[in-house]
């Protein structure tokens, strides 16, 4: 069976513990969670949670169908990388000598398209916002000349989707509310 890195998102109330019930589905099915970011989503109250893994498609159905089981999930969807826009970004502090002693840094700084965003005289902090891979490249060039730090954050990503499936549930549930509303006279 070939695995996919795939890319669930999810969407719930922000409410405590949510996150442990997610996780919980993952460690029972033995899926290592690669990324995991948690923000609050374009909806007053509620929050996206963008998670990776590699799965392969039957198993990551059932994790999804599993999610939104979960009371306080709205939706879950999962995205292959193609069905989706992505970025990470990542910080990468580098020792400020190597950066004074050196022009290819700033040639490779240039080159990824990544930014300096402190200089003292220690250390020089580069931010580089791209896909894994990107992000990854820098690293190896930086690496050669010495890396102090390294850190990546978590996957965040929207679909190439011209519809917002949440936005859609939730009409349809307020619909569903206000007909309810409305056949019992309230």
């Amino acid at each position: 069976m070939k695995e996919t890195l795939y890319t669930l998102t999810v969407h719930s109330e922000n409410i405590a513990g949510v996150l442990n019930q997610i996780t919980t589905i993952f460690t029972r099915r033995q899926l290592n969670i690669e990324s995991l970011n948690v923000s609050a989503s374009a909806l007053e109250g509620i929050h996206k949670y963008t998670i990776t893994t590699y799965s392969d498609e039957a198993t990551i159905k059932k994790v999804t169908k599993q999610i939104e089981k979960i009371i306080d999930v709205l939706q879950a969807d999962y995205f292959t990388d193609n069905e989706i826009f992505y970025r990470e970004v990542a910080l990468y502090k580098i020792p400020t000598q190597e950066l004074v002693d050196s022009n290819s840094i700033e040639n490779l700084i240039s080159k990824h398209n990544a930014r300096i965003i402190e200089i003292n005289d220690t250390y020089t902090v580069i931010q580089k916002a791209g896909t894994t891979e990107e992000t990854a490249n820098l690293y190896y060039d930086l690496d050669k000349i010495g890396i102090l730090q390294f850190v990546r954050s978590g996957r965040i990503a929207i679909t190439k989707s011209p519809v917002e499936k949440l936005n859609n549930y939730l009409a349809y549930r307020k619909e569903q509310y206000e007909d309810l509303k409305n056949k019992n006279g309230k």
